[in-house]
């Protein structure tokens, strides 16, 4: 991790923190949305209903400002495997999952991130090996996530008090895993503008999703989702995903990468307080506990705790 540094080069103002606390709200919103949208919406066509309008939000974004297309027609399979690792695969998963579980669980279990990014960055790369605080970092991470798959943890967040399906639990963390390889191949887009790679791998896993939901869902066959779910879908596509990236890239450029991961953090509360606001659904002991042991896992993975004995 890099806190030492990004923290001597950024200084998290209150407009800032302003910022980072309104990502969070976002990207914990998208469980919520998936979660209304996924009950009248198969997962397959959700993903390509959610990146393809996203994608087309961002490429109007970009118009003009940046050369994307000569970077699409570089890079386009470079394009499709972070659209498949970072969009595809993940959105899939999580959507999946959520058709058994809550919002605020599925967050939980996706917040883990972080911790899959770090062990496979060790396994594959030479410059991001495991040091004390990131070894202290992941088995906390890894606790929480124990806790949490635990049989005392089946039955949280069910809208029908039933046991929740294990392979439900584990598609987010699978997800999860996604998004850590996502975030190791990711960096060979450094040289690329941060929003034209956006753009670049939500039009890649458009493409990869299109066929599936045509074949899988057969979409034109299905009943007209309510209104409800509609919003629901635009929510996720325009705010939860387009916007959100370009608030990302906007928070990254005055506070840091290390700074910015921070919004980790923020993700799940947000997701618990609108599934608890507005779902109905409800956290175990054991939910609170396995988030609480996966946060204090990402607070000592970004080296903000005892840097000068951990790092």
């Amino acid at each position: 991790m890099h806190a030492r540094t990004d923290g001597l080069q950024h200084r998290m103002t209150l407009a800032t923190w302003g910022l980072l606390a309104l990502l969070g709200l976002i990207w914990g919103s998208s469980f919520f949305f998936a979660r209304i949208a996924i009950q009248h919406v198969p997962a397959l066509t959700l993903v390509l209903l959610r990146v393809a309008l996203a994608a087309l939000a961002l490429h109007v974004y970009v118009f003009g400002r940046y050369d994307i297309y000569r970077e699409l027609r570089a890079r386009w399979p470079q394009f499709l495997l972070l659209g498949l690792i970072n969009n595809a695969i993940p959105h899939t998963f999580i959507f999946l999952g959520q058709t058994q579980i809550g919002a605020g669980l599925a967050a939980i279990l996706n917040a883990t991130t972080p911790v899959w990014t770090v062990l496979i960055a060790n396994a594959l790369t030479h410059d991001e090996k495991l040091n004390l605080s990131k070894i202290a970092g992941c088995l906390l991470g890894l606790a929480g996530t124990a806790v949490l798959i635990g049989p005392s943890a089946l039955p949280a967040l069910t809208t029908s008090g039933s046991n929740i399906p294990l392979w439900a639990l584990l598609f987010p963390l699978i997800a999860a895993i996604s998004y850590g390889f996502a975030a190791t191949y990711g960096k060979r887009f450094r040289r690329v503008a941060a929003p034209v790679t956006a753009a670049g791998q939500l039009t890649a896993s458009t493409l990869i999703m299109l066929p599936l939901s045509v074949i899988i869902d057969t979409p034109w066959q299905l009943q007209v989702p309510p209104l409800t779910s509609v919003l629901a879908v635009l929510a996720l596509a325009m705010l939860s995903t387009a916007y959100a990236y370009i608030l990302f890239f906007h928070i990254m450029s005055r506070a840091g990468a290390t700074n910015t991961s921070l919004v980790t953090l923020l993700v799940p509360p947000s997701a618990i307080l609108l599934g608890f606001l507005f779902l109905g659904e409800t956290l175990e002991l054991t939910d609170i506990a396995g988030m609480l042991l996966i946060a204090a896992g990402l607070v000592v993975l970004d080296g903000r705790i005892l840097p000068g004995r951990l790092t």
